[in-house]
């Protein structure tokens, strides 16, 4: 067992305790109090593990080993909301059953503080870096990247590095996001509200709606829960780049209001039944997905916020073609750039022969729909800390990473960072 498990291991569940999720903003804190509190507790622990550190204003952090040309190791400590259907509490950091449970184990409190403490047994070796390697964390990664935008304007961004958000063996590509907002006019629905959803990456688990009168038989044959002219769907989270992993609360109650309401109908067809082929568009990163992932109905326009992940090698203008389809208004909240590396380069290959020595496994590179700060570098990867036969606890309740996970990837990630530096 690594020397530094132990640590590891309590300076992860001291993280998850901060609910790191986005909040109202404060003078001093641009996503709310607990993302600021987090990130000082990060960099608090850095300092008493002897490396200097910097804070931007609340927006992000970083820590620094060594001199030279920069390499970027991009971590996050924002998380997205907790969600419904735990068994364990979200923010309690619980050591149990060989595990870490709490939002942000896996996602990305945890592979944080694993490199933190791969550098620290780099540095306790006596290994000098021929680069100065800089561990950035940012507070903003699940809800809009600002503290990336932030880091740019008073910082500067390496060219080359890796983000350890993702999946092993290493990821050379990611798919374009794109999240919109879609708008259905309803004149006189038979619904007086319609509400689901709390983050845009993440399917919705649960919807509910009150209408004028309900039809039992219709109700139940969709599986919705009724009391008095209340409707309710209990749905399954998961992430919103992998939306066939969850149970989407919004489609049955649409399902139920398309017959009478032309909105749901409309809205039910183009997001769920797909019926202009929009998700038919694939590459080698796979096929376009779409997570209509928060839904609401305010004065006559029943509004769904969706989450598009597109093929690597196609634009978002090959996405808008298809949404004009829809015949409906939409705006763009935010879009993000797919990322595509060269699976030949020595960056990847490097990873990839770092995991291959520390599991015995060979591999090869993979896509992935999901996106992770890799991106935001010149040339950059994601790299672990999930693998194939995982559980998917990824934005889902009861989110857990092993001990024996944090023990291999003090492993990795040390053995990773001094191949791509010395």
């Amino acid at each position: 067992m690594n020397s530094y498990l132990d640590s590891a291991v309590k300076s992860i569940s001291e993280l998850v305790r901060y609910d790191s999720s986005k909040k109202k903003r404060t003078r001093h804190a641009p996503f709310g109090k607990g993302a600021l509190e987090c990130l000082h507790a990060f960099l608090s622990l850095a300092e008493s593990l002897g490396f200097e550190t910097h804070d931007y204003d609340g927006y992000a952090g970083e820590v620094l080993f060594g001199e030279g040309e920069p390499f970027a190791i991009l971590c996050h400590l924002d998380v997205v909301p907790a969600g419904s259907g735990w068994t364990k509490d979200p923010f309690g950091g619980a050591v149990e059953d060989g595990k870490i449970w709490g939002r942000g184990t896996v996602d990305d409190k945890g592979p944080a503080v694993c490199c933190l403490y791969a550098l620290k047994q780099l540095k306790d070796s006596g290994f000098v870096p021929k680069r100065c390697i800089k561990l950035i964390v940012g507070c903003n990664e699940e809800s809009g990247w600002g503290c990336i935008a932030h880091y740019r304007e008073v910082a500067t961004m390496p060219d080359e590095g890796f983000s350890p958000d993702a999946d092993f063996p290493v990821i050379y590509a990611e798919k374009g996001i794109l999240h919109i907002r879609l708008h259905f006019p309803a004149h006189k629905p038979p619904f007086t509200y319609f509400k689901g959803g709390t983050s845009v990456n993440m399917v919705c688990d649960f919807c509910e709606a009150s209408t004028r009168s309900v039809d039992l038989e219709r109700a139940e044959s969709f599986g919705i829960e009724v009391r008095k002219k209340k409707l309710f769907f209990h749905g399954k989270c998961a992430h919103g780049s992998t939306p066939e992993k969850g149970v989407n609360a919004i489609g049955p109650l649409l399902r139920y209001f398309s017959d009478g309401c032309e909105a749901a109908k409309r809205a039910y067809e183009c997001v769920f039944a797909d019926i202009y082929g929009m998700k038919n568009l694939q590459d080698e990163t796979g096929n376009l997905t779409i997570s209509p992932n928060i839904v609401q109905y305010r004065k006559g326009d029943l509004q769904l916020v969706c989450d598009i992940r597109y093929p690597a090698t196609l634009s978002e203008k090959d996405v808008y073609s298809y949404l004009k389809k829809f015949g409906v208004k939409y705006e763009t909240l935010s879009h993000q750039a797919p990322l595509l590396a060269d699976k030949d380069c020595d960056l990847v290959q490097t990873l990839l022969s770092v995991y291959e020595e520390c599991t015995g496994k060979k591999a090869a590179p993979v896509a992935i729909g999901g996106g992770t700060y890799a991106r935001a570098l010149k040339h950059g990867v994601a790299f672990g800390p999930e693998m194939e036969g995982d559980e998917a606890v990824i934005h889902q309740a009861d989110e857990y990473i092993s001990v024996e996970r944090v023990n291999l990837l003090l492993e990795i990630y040390a053995k990773a960072i001094e191949k791509l530096t010395s």
